[in-house]
């Protein structure tokens, strides 16, 4: 067996591994919440860190505590924000409400090392004590949401510039495949010319729209109930406090922080939460549709549609040679899928908080970092290893422009709708294609054809035109 020391807490005495930087309350969570396996993320686990650097420095410059401890306390939590004690976090992702064990858990990690450095022994707690010092002036309830908020906003900066760089790839395909004409679709039936440049650089336009409205979504996240204390009152916190450990805690994190305005609304409510998830989840929608998209015009290779060739990244079956599929389009769509669960758990979450407290806290701050990770490993890897190595088959996109029915569309200004509709019906039964129809029965001239097929014509807008014909019998009428 490993060794152990015992640790007293409220109930009594607890066993904990000898060499352990946690303590009594971290050791109880383990026994009680042995659920996923999982671990709160380093950002996670950096964020409270800062959150602790903020509040020791407050209370230093306060007289609360002494600068001897303060300075151990600060020292130890600066190791956590530069992730010297991961491995020290052990608590499962769900436990207890509120977060009260992975707020334990860090105190007793911060209080250890910081005895440690003032020459004393693991679990003694001789001169720092994690909840008299680390956690002075403080309560779950008020570094929790802090803490999440501020994890929330770091791990958002791995997301923004994967969406740039997604964003400005769709730009580059756009400009490579603009000349392409090809058939449109609407109701996945024959619709007008596009160009194939026109429908990535509409891709780019989602991105660009989903990361505005995340950017939007996450400035709520920035208003901070820290120094609210147990109840948003701010009891056992000196008058200044709050301010000072908010400024520190926007020093510290570089990111932009002010208290707010009713401290018992910001522990009550996490509706930011479900504003950010919600964001995400638009993100995730919109990388749907995309991968989608994707998949359908690059199906084939000779019984679909077949208008694009994506990378091939390996043999897509056991049983057909030769077979490859279009498999990071398939993981973009089940990541975007996990996305969107995440956010109807967190969305139950921020709905289910009770009086002065959301207790829910632990699930929303998991599910939000969790999509949040996966949507910027999964669209790193899309961009990469699928939408940068995308190439077209013009010939194919030709054939369709050709094809389409819906090309009598461009007919219109030229011989009505009526005519037209004569001609799709004809080249439905026949097979023949709209213009050979139009040139046989001489309903336009070659000239008038050439401008009907002009690429600029039939995929931007233009001026109204008629025939020819048409402006002699309206002449004669």
């Amino acid at each position: 067996m490993s060794a152990v020391r015992k640790e007293k807490d409220s109930l009594g005495f607890v066993e904990v591994p000898e060499r352990a930087y946690y303590g009594a309350q971290t050791a109880r969570a383990v026994e009680n919440y042995p659920i996923s396996g999982m671990r709160e993320y380093p950002l996670f686990t950096r964020a409270f860190g800062m959150v602790k650097r903020a509040a020791a420095e407050a209370n230093k410059s306060l007289g609360l505590i002494s600068d001897k401890r303060a300075d151990a306390i600060i020292q130890a939590a600066q190791e956590v924000i530069d992730g010297k004690w991961n491995n020290e976090f052990v608590v499962d992702v769900f436990q207890a409400g509120a977060g009260v064990s992975f707020h334990m858990n860090t105190n007793e990690v911060i209080a250890n090392r910081a005895n440690e450095i003032l020459g004393g022994k693991l679990g003694e707690y001789a001169e720092v004590h994690p909840n008299d010092h680390v956690n002075y002036g403080q309560s779950t309830n008020d570094v929790f949401p802090t803490g999440m908020r501020i994890a929330t906003l770091l791990v958002l900066e791995t997301l923004y510039p994967v969406l740039d760089t997604l964003a400005a790839t769709f730009r580059e395909k756009a400009a490579e495949f603009d000349g392409i004409m090809k058939s449109g679709r609407t109701h996945m039936q024959d619709a007008v010319p596009i160009r194939l440049g026109q429908e990535f650089a509409a891709y780019g336009v989602a991105l660009e729209k989903s990361k505005r409205a995340l950017l939007l979504a996450s400035d709520a996240l920035r208003e901070l109930g820290l120094g609210g204390s147990a109840v948003g009152t701010g009891i056992n916190t000196h008058p200044d406090y709050r301010d000072m450990a908010v400024a520190n805690l926007a020093r510290i994190s570089r990111q932009e922080l002010t208290p707010a305005a009713d401290m018992r609304w910001a522990m009550q409510s996490n509706a930011c939460m479900g504003e950010v998830s919600a964001a995400l989840r638009g993100v995730a929608l919109e990388i749907i549709r995309i991968s989608n998209d994707i998949r359908l015009l690059s199906s084939g290779p000779n019984t679909g549609f077949a208008e694009i060739y994506l990378p091939s990244l390996q043999p897509g079956s056991s049983i057909m040679p030769g077979k490859i599929n279009p498999v990071m389009p398939e993981l973009a769509a089940m990541v975007s899928f996990q996305v969107i669960g995440n956010d109807v758990a967190v969305a139950m979450a921020v709905q289910a908080g009770q009086l002065e407290l959301n207790v829910m806290m632990p699930t929303m701050a998991y599910n939000v970092m969790q999509s949040t990770t996966i949507l910027a490993n999964m669209l790193r890897q899309f961009n990469d290893r699928c939408i940068a190595g995308i190439t077209a088959n013009k010939e194919r996109c030709d054939f369709y422009a050709q094809s389409t029915v819906s090309l009598a569309t461009a007919l219109n200004p030229y011989i009505g709708y009526a005519k037209a509709a004569e001609i799709v019906k004809e080249s439905v039964a026949t097979g023949e294609s709209i213009i050979k129809i139009a040139r046989a029965k001489k309903l336009l001239s070659e000239e008038e054809i050439s401008a009907i097929l002009d690429p600029v014509t039939m995929t931007e807008p233009q001026y109204p035109r008629e025939s020819a014909k048409g402006r002699d019998e309206r002449v004669k009428a």
